[in-house]
Formats: structure tokens, sequence, C-alpha cells
């Protein structure tokens, strides 16, 4: 915890002690990756899914199955394929001979932690049928709706090399991804690490010895204390030019939506939390912007051929926006 010269308003312990105990968890298993790892709390006390790209082999999957096994509560994988219908994903209605009419039997989104795999490989009708349960947390089948039990958070994993057999996911399901967190190779170091720690290990055997550290309630508890972090106007303010310079930039093509400054406002109050913080500071602003901006804004054509980056950009945004001290 960070060494603070001024009375806490909110007690941060028990949240501070989950999260480092959960880092210790995650890294008895994974090996670097901090970031990921960070990103995926923060997302789960925002209440906000999370799209994670990189290429195979980088322990994207391998993470969000470890962070939803350190959680006390439901677990579900899916295996996102072009034939995969959205019946497959939400559950349909079936008969019972017995009774002489439909019962709904629920599909593998009805959990807690849904990890889907390779997202982007399943066809636009069941990416649509995601919609409502990622929005609302419910899904209405013949008229009638089924809610979501709690917490309900969607982890989704894509590849961003591979091509073929994929489709690109719409801008209005991208949106409702808290972040899109890009995971990169390891450092030569952490690789050696790897090699060395799991040369006698299976991943499964690595997955038995995790132990669950955090129950529903106590994020529920976590959630409303994120809820009451304390961030002054101006840093509100602050938030908003950011997000209105994307939509005034000429190098953008879409610019982010009000959904945005409100991802980038509650990712910041948890990122202060996780750093034993009761204030939010223009760092915290700045240092989730980036991972909830990137996926929402399309640059143009001709900066696309420029080779400027969506990460680019946001950098020169942010440099260019006075920050408020």
């Amino acid at each position: 915890m960070e060494d603070n010269l001024f009375e806490q308003r909110i007690d941060l312990g028990a949240l501070h002690n989950s999260v480092n105990a959960i880092k210790n968890e995650v890294a008895q298993v994974i090996t670097g990756q901090q970031q990921m790892v960070n990103l995926l709390l923060i997302g789960l006390l925002c209440d906000g899914h999370v799209l994670i790209e990189g290429v195979p082999g980088v322990a994207k999957t391998l993470t969000a199955k470890l962070v939803a096994k350190i959680i006390d509560a439901d677990f579900s994988r899916l295996q996102f394929t072009p034939d995969l219908m959205p019946s497959d994903v939400t559950g349909t209605s079936v008969f019972n001979p017995r009774e002489g009419d439909f019962k709904f039997k629920p599909g593998p989104v009805f959990s807690n932690i849904v990890l889907i795999d390779e997202i982007n490989r399943a066809p636009a009708k069941t990416q649509a049928a995601l919609f409502e349960v990622m929005e609302e947390r419910q899904v209405t089948i013949d008229g009638a709706t089924h809610l979501m039990g709690f917490p309900f958070v969607v982890l989704a994993t894509q590849n961003p090399i591979e091509q073929e057999g994929t489709y690109r996911l719409p801008e209005a399901q991208l949106d409702r991804f808290l972040f899109k967190i890009e995971v990169n190779y390891p450092t030569l170091d952490e690789e050696i690490a790897i090699l060395t720690n799991q040369q006698g290990k299976t991943q499964l055997q690595m997955l038995d010895g995790v132990k669950k550290i955090i129950s529903a309630n106590e994020i529920k508890l976590y959630r409303s204390q994120v809820q009451q972090i304390i961030i002054e106007q101006k840093l509100v303010e602050f938030i908003a030019r950011i997000v209105n310079e994307t939509r005034n930039n000429a190098a953008l093509y879409l610019g982010a939506s009000p959904r945005a400054s409100l991802a980038i406002l509650r990712s910041a109050k948890a990122n202060a939390a996780i750093k034993g913080r009761d204030f939010v500071t223009p760092e915290d602003i700045i240092e989730m912007a980036p991972h909830v901006l990137r996926h929402r804004i399309i640059l143009t054509p001709e900066k696309e051929m420029e080779g400027l980056t969506a990460d680019e950009l946001i950098e020169a945004i942010l440099k260019e926006i006075e920050v408020p001290r």
C-alpha cells in the first residue's frame, strides 16, 4: 500500500489485502503479465467485461481461467467457432412431453465468470446474442426474460494475427467491453523463468493448486467501496476533454461514446482503490485511458495507411490536453 499522509475516508484494507493475495496466487502459475492481471481485477471491481487480444501462447486463456478459479463463483468456457448458433450460447426452450409445454434450458452464458475463447470466430448472429446479456445482464427468449446471477463478467480472447475464419466484431459490441487488453510476448528473463518453473508440472497440476480467495459477497462490498472513491470535478472535466477530443480529431473516423467516459471514470476509481488511495489522481486517468479507448476509436483510412496506431493517437491526445493539478 502506498504511504499516505492523510486519514483514509474509506477503509480499503480488506480490498487491498484481497488484491495482493490474488496477485500472489496468480504469480505462482503465471510469470509476468502483471498488467493483464491488474486490468482483469479492475474489470472485476468495475463490473466490466474485458477483451484480451494477443498472439497464441501468451497465457491469455490461462490467465482468465486462473482469475476465475480464484473467485468463489461459477465459471464456464465457450469456444467460439464459425458454426456456433445463438442458442448454443444463451440457451433454448425445450419441449417437455411429460408436462406438455416448453421449458427454458439455460446455455453456458448463464454463469458468473464466462470465458469466451476466440470471440471473433463466431458469425454476426451469434455475436448479436451477446449484446443484451453483456449490457443488461439478462437474456430474453420467447418473450421471457432470464436474469444473470451475481457477479456476471465476460472475459473474451481474440487473436489479432490469424484472419482466416474470423469475423470483425461490430463497433456496438466492442463498446460493451470496458477494456481491450493487448498482451505482448514475455521478456527474455520472463521466458527463462517460465521454462524453469513449468518444466516439472503440467498446466492442470498448476491450476489444481490454486485457492479460492474472494467471494461474491466480497466483490459486492469492494464494488460499493470503489464507487465511493473521491474524484474532483476538475478530473471529471479532464476525462470529458479526453473523450471529446477523440470526436474532433481529424485523424479519427469514429470517436468514443459517453460509455467510454464512464468507463475511464469507473476504472480510474478502481485503479486508485487497488493502489490504496480513496481518491483519483490524473495518473489514474492517464493510465486507464488507452485500455478504455483503443477499441472504441476508428482511424481514418489515410492514417491507417500511414501506419498510425490507435495507441499512438491516444498518447498524442493525452499529451495535448493540460493535466489538472
